[in-house]
Parts: structure tokens; sequence; C-alpha cells
């Protein structure tokens, strides 16, 4: 669908603010002694996943009911803009809709093989212009693509791969190895990530990155990888429009990434065994590889939504509650219903922003640090909106102290457990377990580490610039029902209604376990609000050594 500037579809404050008031939870809201409510949580849910919301894609008139509905509550609950006299944080975005115009080609000595797109590889690129070629790029090996200093870990030292194609690994060294001591073994850390991977290339002036797909390691199979590297892309725009990234960034099938071997010479075990060694260096293959893409380009501006609650003493210090609002919008229908509506996700997470802002806000007394409300944008499209919001920090990140993130909060009753994704990163940690303990609740870590949830959400890109980041929830143990029924339920969601149209709010939901955690997350954050102290990465932490360095020149 042509993605449309956000003017030509503005909607009238007049109409956005009667939805409102049609539609809106009371703001007389229960006593003072009542706390987290739960049925103004599910009022605002019902509300952001209606249908009049259609599904709050950015650039669309959803986008625009979402970001004036988010205003206005802010509004009414005395929360100040957040962007000097503003709510809004223009966020620019491209969509990139990538054709390959011919298949990938590999040459060497011994001729000329072509690479089918889809079945061998997929290729897109970040570039901001019309047409994309890379002619005879020399291909290397360049192990896990990772330059992990806290790990003595560079698989690019001494490699000049400027106009070259880098061909890496998913994962980290550690995974598979069941040694926690050599990186976190099965546990990914941030260089697992693909993403890291492009980045770091990009900054290493390669031309062209591949990564390998196996999939246990990525952690999802080669069609996952088909589906989501094909049709219109939304990015970040910088302001040099994307140049700095590699000319093409992709993935390789594993079958075809160990023909490239066999062809440089090389056994097929090789890229598996090798690259895990502490003294791997990287290899040419002695291939080339060539492929042009064609881009169809549109720009426009979508809006992150920003409200500040000024602290008593310490103003210029800020904790961050974050959660995205946006969803997948309108697609194609299913048994009549074309509107995916993001009930689950992530107007649950909005929901409990708004109520915990609302709780500060009847505080007798004011925190001394500052409290940021932030309902950001393109979440499901890459994490985009707190991503620019990172490198276009409008508060200091060195005044920043914490980050607390929500997004897809289980309806579904109170649990016994407090399960933090990416457990033992910092010493927020710690203050999750204090506030679990005070509701009878324990702490788990994520269940299924190697998946590397703590750098798929929000919280990840506050944690990149350094700011310590909070992701947890109960959804381990239910109170009444145990293990095996809350399993059931996370399976049954992520089958029929994660990213489908039946994502909708329900009136049988269970509100219990939402206000458990947003109790919880509004117990953290005032405590970090009335210190002095700055919680801190611990030891081991991939992003402890950047907040280090840039506390002590701050300081």
């Amino acid at each position: 669908m042509m993605k449309t500037n956000l003017l030509t579809l503005a909607f009238s404050t007049a109409t956005i603010l009667a939805l409102t008031m049609c539609n809106a939870p009371s703001e007389e809201g229960p006593s003072e002694a009542a706390g987290i409510n739960g049925e103004t949580i599910a009022d605002h849910i019902k509300i952001l996943a209606s249908d009049e919301f259609e599904g709050r894609k950015p650039f669309t008139t959803g986008e625009t009911k979402t970001i004036e509905y988010i205003k206005s509550e802010f509004e009414k609950m005395g929360i100040k803009p957040g962007n000097g006299d503003s709510y809004y944080q223009k966020v620019p975005l491209v969509s990139i809709n990538a054709t390959v115009e011919t298949n990938m080609t590999i040459t060497s000595g011994s001729g000329t093989k072509e690479l089918a797109f889809g079945s061998d590889y997929v290729a897109l690129t970040r570039r901001v212009q019309e047409d994309i070629s890379v002619n005879d790029s020399e291909i290397v090996f360049a192990g896990f693509g990772i330059v992990a200093p806290e790990y003595d870990w560079n698989d690019y030292e001494g490699l000049d791969v400027a106009g070259k194609t880098v061909v890496v690994l998913v994962n980290d060294p550690g995974f598979g190895t069941g040694d926690n001591t050599f990186f976190k073994g099965n546990s990914m850390t941030y260089y697992g990530r693909w993403t890291y991977k492009y980045e770091e290339a990009a900054r290493q002036g390669a031309e062209g990155i591949l990564i390998i797909h196996e999939t246990i390691p990525a952690g999802y199979p080669w069609e996952v990888v088909q589906n989501g590297w094909s049709g219109s892309k939304l990015y970040l725009k910088s302001e040099d429009n994307n140049a700095s990234r590699c000319a093409v960034e992709g993935w390789i099938s594993t079958n075809a990434a160990a023909q490239l071997f066999a062809d440089a010479g090389l056994p097929g075990y090789y890229f598996n065994n090798e690259a895990r060694k502490p003294d791997f260096t990287a290899v040419s293959l002695n291939q080339t590889m060539s492929v042009s893409l064609s881009n169809t380009l549109e720009t426009s501006e979508s809006n992150n939504v920003i409200g500040l609650y000024e602290g008593s003493e310490r103003s210029d210090e800020y904790i961050i509650y974050s959660g995205h609002w946006d969803h997948l919008g309108i697609g194609a229908p299913v048994e009549g219903d074309s509107i995916w509506n993001g009930a689950v996700d992530n107007a649950t997470g909005i929901a409990a922003i708004f109520e915990i802002a609302r709780e500060f806000t009847r505080l007798e007394e004011k925190p001394k640090r500052s409290v940021l409300f932030m309902a950001v944008t393109a979440e499901e499209q890459g994490l985009l909106g707190s991503a620019h919001y990172a490198e276009n920090p409008i508060y200091p990140v060195t005044k920043t102290v914490a980050n607390i993130n929500m997004d897809a909060m289980r309806a579904i009753g109170k649990m016994k457990d407090v399960t933090v994704i990416g457990h033992g990163q910092s010493e927020l940690d710690d203050y999750a377990a204090e506030a679990a303990a005070t509701q009878g609740r324990y702490i788990l870590p994520d269940t299924d580490p190697g998946k590397g949830y703590f750098f798929r959400s929000d919280h990840f890109n506050f944690a990149k610039v350094g700011i310590p980041a909070l992701y947890a929830k109960g959804g381990y143990e239910h109170i009444e029902n145990g293990v095996e029924w809350t399993k059931e339920q996370q399976a049954d969601y992520t089958a029929n209604r994660y990213h489908k149209a039946a994502d909708e709010y329900n009136e049988s939901w269970d509100m219990s376990g939402i206000v458990q955690d947003a109790e919880l997350f509004f117990q953290i954050g005032l405590k970090i609000a009335n210190e002095d102290r700055f919680p801190q990465w611990k030891e081991g932490s991939e992003f402890k050594a950047k907040r280090d360095a840039d506390m002590a020149q701050a300081n």
C-alpha cells in the first residue's frame, strides 16, 4: 500500500477530540487508594484496538487518531509536552521496495555461477537511491563479523573490507558450545543479532554483507528470512540518505554458503568450526559477487509521542517509560476481518503507561527526578521510533537514568513470576527483584535466551546508547493454573493472534496480571526517581563500556 504523507491524511483536531470525548475512560477514575486500575486499562485498550483506529499503522489515518488520543490523555493528566512545547517528535522514514534486477552472480577462477533470489539468498538495501549495483566485489569470510572488546574478540582485525562483501555467521561464537564462560554460551549477546552484523560491516567500510542462515542459531527457518526480506520495508532516513550503510545487506542459505566454501577449496565444516577459534583469521574466498537492485522510494514522517512529568529536585535527570503505539494496520481480510487491531501488541503497553503516568500525578509529593512517558512509532517495522530517539535524544543520554519498557502485556491473570528478558545485564534486575518480593513473586531469567529477545523490543535502542533498560513481564507461572497452562495460553496467542487480525480486545480478559506488572513498574520507577544514584550495567554486559565512557566524559 502506498505510504502517504501525514499532511494529506490529517484529521482535524476537533474530530479527534470528539472521538476521544465519546470513548475516553472517565477522568474521575478510582480513588487515590485504588492505585493502578484494571478497568481503566481495559477502557484504553478497547479504544486503541478499536476498528476506528485502523490497526495504528504509521502514515495512515490510524496514526493520526492514535497520536492525538495519546496526546489528549497526557494533557488530561497534566503531563506536559516532552519536546519543547510539542508532544511529538518527528521520525523521518523511508519506504524502500527493492526489486532484484538480476540473480546474484558468483565468479571464481573456474567460471560464474548464479544464486537464485529467495531460495539461495535475499538482499535489500537501506540506501535511499533508485539503483544499487555491486560489481565484482571480493567475498571475504569474516567469521561472526564481531568486534567485541570485552570478549577480546575482533573478526575484522587487520582486515580491509573496503569495496568487499563480507560473509558472516549468525549468532555469536558461544552459541552451541555449552560453555557459559565463552561469550554467554547459549544466551545470545548483542553481537549475535543480525542487525549488529549489518551495522558493524558498515562501520568497517564493506560494500556488502551476507549472513549465513542456520535455523537453530538464528531461531527461525529460512522461510522467515524469505518472507521478511521481500516487499516494501520502512527504514529510518538519515541526513546522508543512509549512504553510510552497506550497499547490499542480505542473507545466504546454508547450502549456498557451503558451495562458496567448497569452490574456495575449504572443507564443509570450515565456517562452523574455524570461526569459533580465538585465533581465527578472516579469509578471502577468491570469488567475487555481483548483484543489482532497483528501488521504489517513498518518504514521509511518523511521530513519537512524549510526555514529561517534571521532578521536584533533580528535574534534569530522567526515567523513561516506553512502549510502541503502532501495529500493522489494514491487511488482507481473514474471515471478513481486515483490520489488524494490535490489542495485546501493544495497546496493552500504552494503556499501562497511561495508568503509571496517572499514578505519578497523584502522588502527594512529586518525584525528585523527572519522568518521561514515551509512546514510540514503527516498532513493528524494526524498532524505528525508539532508534530515532536514541540517535536524536531530546534529553541527554548521560542524564537519563533508566528505561522501563512495556510490550505485549498478558491479560491472563496474576503470575507468580516476573520474567526478566536479558537477566544479568544491569542492576535493574535487583530493583525488579525487590519490587517483585513485595508482591510475593519471584524473578525468572528468560527461559529461551538463545533467541535474543532482549534485542527485539524498544528497550534495546536505549541500551545501545548506554541507558540501563528493563524489559520484564509475568508470563511463566500463573498463580492458580501453573506453568503448563501458562505455556498453552502463550502458544495459543502466538499461533492464532500474534500479528494477525484476531489480536482484538476480548471482554473475557483478566486484567489483574497487567495491573500486577504495571504496579511493579511504577514502584521501580518511583524508587529510582527518588534516589540520587544511577543504576549500572553489570560486568560482562555489552553496554557497560559505552555507558562508563560516556558518564566519565560527562563528569
